[in-house]
């Protein structure tokens, strides 16, 4: 069964059972304290009858005392447990709300690189964020109508029933008139809810883009272009809220239709009976008020409908990313990772929607020594690094880490072999302390300074506001390109994996700042398997083996000495390159 082809039903026995029974105390006390609510109405349209009869139309003076403290503790009741299930409701909903976003964070982190690739940031944030927050706030509307309004009708009912069976028939002959159009207005209200969500990722998604990339677009004068674009959104979700708003109060408007004949019923056939003296006014009044006070409910009741679909379309979208499985996982029974860090890649096949990446690639990476991978853009040498740490999956061929196929390990051992540093270091909105840390709790204040003193941030830590626990900025913009890439090597030092992969380290840094971060690197290159892709083909003329790529296969591998004397491939790029840098 499809995600749209779910029920409602479905979606919240699923909603219900992860989450918000984990609150069924708190939701339990607060249905029983909605129902003390509810109720009260009831007995307030039953103390109109007694007030009417007695005190104004009799003149009992000792009836007056009794009957106004009656009504008051009413209104007091009501009062106290309408705060009180409110605060229960918004502790468990916030509870459940957080649990959602934290399971759906997790889960998120767990899909396969391909799936972020095809699903920006901004629409994961939106669907964590905003189906949430709309789910959580009607399931809270939902259970309050359930808790609340209902057994105020009931009430009310039951006090119409007892003044007259035959009044309460007249009032309820509208009903027949809300089942075909509530049931065309609940699928409107739902599809209309569907799209503006939608329309919702794609603005999340349109003003992550804009304020990732707030450089480019101002140095392009692209700040119109981008503007007309997001208000283009805007308008289109506008248009869709409106209409599915309109779905909303279609119902409750639906309903003060079925009332007004209601009314019109109840006044033909009481108004006689009372003029007559066959009813007293305070039965009139007391089943007049009870019709009344039905008003407010049944309108609340019949908006749940609109309700309930926003809130579907909301789940529908949610489950639709829980339903998605990680194709990259760890087998059932792992094999323990060796010891051993010789790496070996036997006829890697790989492709990316039918476009061939790797094909055939073989090549070894000994232990304890350095391995380059040379090429031209587009030749896979990234994608060997996404294999090693099976970010991506082969399509054919073997991967093996002395001697075990990577497909046979604990994913989360076998990344713990790595330490990678990139081009384009990853650091998070903290301190540059946390950014090095990476929260772990178990770092003394020793190794912290040789990490930090061998990655060469020692250099640069005094001129900070706050030394290390300076904050780094968002994506780390408080930091320059050499400055971030220290902070990555300090980080991947105080990883000390066996394993190191460096993906052009130092490919965007000028002159002085490479010198800086290439000591760092060949600190934290020896004794570790290192494997290196570079730019600049003088950082590796050390290496003790360069592999030489071209369209996904390996076509030389040799020291640089050695790969000069073949002419070929890597002989042209290093002509090529020392002559563009000459």
């Amino acid at each position: 069964m499809t995600n749209q082809e779910r029920s409602s039903r479905t979606l919240f026995s699923w909603i219900w059972r992860d989450y918000f029974s984990k609150q069924k105390g708190r939701i339990g006390v607060a249905f029983v304290l909605m129902a003390i609510e509810g109720s009260m109405l009831g007995f307030l349209s039953y103390m109109l009858k007694p007030m009417f009869d007695r005190v104004f139309v009799a003149g009992e003076t000792s009836a007056l005392t009794w009957v106004a403290f009656v009504i008051f503790s009413l209104f007091v009741i009501r009062g106290l447990t309408s705060v009180a299930q409110k605060v229960l409701m918004s502790k468990a909903s916030e509870t459940a709300g957080a649990d959602i976003r934290a399971d759906a964070v997790r889960h998120a982190m767990t899909l396969d690189t391909a799936f972020h690739e095809t699903h920006p940031p901004g629409a994961m944030i939106e669907r964590i964020q905003g189906d949430v927050a709309a789910i959580k706030s009607n399931v809270v509307s939902i259970i309050t109508g359930f808790g609340r309004d209902v057994i105020a009708l009931l009430s009310l009912f039951t006090v119409a029933l007892t003044v007259d069976p035959l009044w309460t028939l007249a009032a309820l002959i509208g009903v027949p008139i809300l089942i075909a159009p509530s049931t065309m207005v609940q699928r409107y209200t739902r599809g209309r809810a569907k799209a503006a969500r939608e329309i919702a990722t794609r603005m999340t998604i349109r003003l992550d883009e804009i304020f990732h990339g707030i450089n480019p677009i101002k140095l392009n004068r692209l700040e119109g272009y981008q503007s007309d674009r997001y208000d283009a959104l805007q308008g289109n979700r506008v248009r869709l809220e409106v209409q599915a708003r309109l779905g909303q109060a279609a119902t409750p408007g639906l309903v003060d239709l079925m009332t007004g004949i209601g009314f019109l019923g109840v006044l033909f056939f009481g108004g006689r009976e009372i003029i007559s003296g066959e009813k007293t006014v305070g039965e009139f009044m007391s089943f007049f008020t009870a019709m009344a006070l039905m008003f407010e409910p049944v309108r609340r009741l019949g908006a749940l409908s609109g309700q309930l679909q926003i809130a579907t379309a909301s789940l529908e979208r949610l489950r639709q990313l829980f339903d998605i499985n990680p194709s990259i996982s760890s087998p059932a029974q792992p094999k323990p990772v060796p010891t051993a860090t010789d790496i070996q890649l036997d006829d890697v096949h790989l492709a990316f929607e039918g476009h061939p990446v790797l094909r055939g690639t073989s090549f070894v990476a000994e232990a304890n020594k350095t391995t380059a991978l040379v090429g031209a853009s587009g030749a896979g040498k990234s994608t060997v690094f996404n294999v090693l740490t099976r970010l991506i999956e082969p399509t054919s061929g073997s991967v093996r880490l002395g001697g075990t196929d990577l497909s046979d390990m604990n994913l989360g051992d076998l990344r713990s072999k790595f330490s990678v540093v990139t081009q384009d270091a990853l650091l998070f909105d903290e301190t540059v302390r946390d950014n090095i840390t990476l929260g772990a709790s178990d770092i003394t204040d020793t190794a912290l300074q040789q990490a930090i003193d061998a990655a060469y941030v020692s250099e640069f830590i005094p001129k900070l506001s706050d030394g290390l626990d300076s904050p780094a900025g968002p994506r780390g913009s408080s930091l320059s390109g050499g400055q971030r890439q220290r902070v990555a090597i300090a980080r991947a030092l105080l990883r000390d994996a066996p394993i190191l992969l460096l993906d052009e380290a130092t490919s965007a840094l000028d002159a002085a700042s490479e010198a800086a971060v290439q000591k760092a690197l060949d600190a934290l290159s020896k004794d570790r398997t290192t494997l290196v892709i570079a730019h600049r083909l003088s950082t590796i003329r050390d290496a003790d083996k360069i592999v030489v790529m071209d369209r996904g296969r390996v076509v030389d591998e040799g020291t640089h000495d050695m790969l000069l004397a073949r002419e070929g491939i890597y002989a042209d790029l290093y002509r090529l390159q020392f002559r563009e840098e000459a």
